[in-house]
């Protein structure tokens, strides 16, 4: 498996309404279309860091079914 690839692709501020707004380009650049249905992962660290990760909700089913049937195999044991 190759190994992730992890870049800033942008730095976001929020706005007083609470929205972040991913610029043209990125979303050009990702193929993220109007209307496109986006998940927010949170991951929060024992520290208090918080790690924010956009997914496309039609890739959700298949990345939490990758990650959680080696889980639930242990689980069935």
């Amino acid at each position: 498996m190759d190994k992730p690839k992890f870049s800033v692709e942008a730095i976001l501020s929020c706005d007083d309404r609470g929205s972040l707004i991913l610029p043209k380009d990125i979303r050009k650049k990702l193929k993220i279309g109007a209307g496109e249905k986006l998940a927010l992962l949170n991951i929060v660290s024992d520290d208090d860091e918080f790690f924010l990760t956009l997914i496309r909700v039609n890739s959700l089913e298949s990345l939490i079914k990758k990650f959680m049937t080696p889980v639930m195999k242990e689980v069935i044991k």
